[in-house]
């Protein structure tokens, strides 16, 4: 039953990402050229997900298992790093760059949308790159 729910809010959230336009690059680029051809209509989409995102994050502080019974896992850092600005730096190159953001480039390439596709290896091969830069380095005399 737990993977049904799951399934069915994850099936609902992409639903939602295509009825707002988030999975059309065009219509997002379009929101993010504030001095060209502006299009306002995504931040009723931005207002609405901070709203929801307040009251849900409020909530959750307050419990210690998520919905369908799996611990809680909030971030406890409040810390503004270097790490943090250069990934936010990168995030919103890549979102205007492409388009796409990762929750509508899931979407729009499992809709078989080429460009998402490749947005979305691309994501992952950047996350493989963290992932790896991540990792402590293990002494050579140590290696197996």
């Amino acid at each position: 039953m737990k993977r049904l729910t799951e399934f069915l809010v994850g099936l609902l959230f992409g639903l939602g990402l295509i009825l707002a336009g988030m999975t059309d690059p065009g219509k997002v680029l379009g929101f993010l050229d504030l001095l060209g051809a502006w299009d306002p209509s995504l931040a009723l989409v931005m207002g609405g997900a901070i709203f929801v995102g307040f009251f849900a994050f409020a909530l959750a502080r307050k419990r210690t298992t998520a919905f369908l019974g799996d611990a809680m896992r909030l971030p406890t850092s409040r810390d503004i790093d270097r790490r943090l600005v250069i990934g936010s730096l990168v995030f919103g190159a890549g979102w205007g760059l492409a388009g796409f953001c990762p929750g509508p480039a899931l979407v729009a390439a499992g809709a078989g949308h080429w460009q998402a596709l490749l947005f979305v290896v691309a994501m992952l091969a950047g996350m493989a790159v963290h992932e790896l830069s991540a990792r402590p380095a293990t002494p050579a005399h140590t290696r197996v």
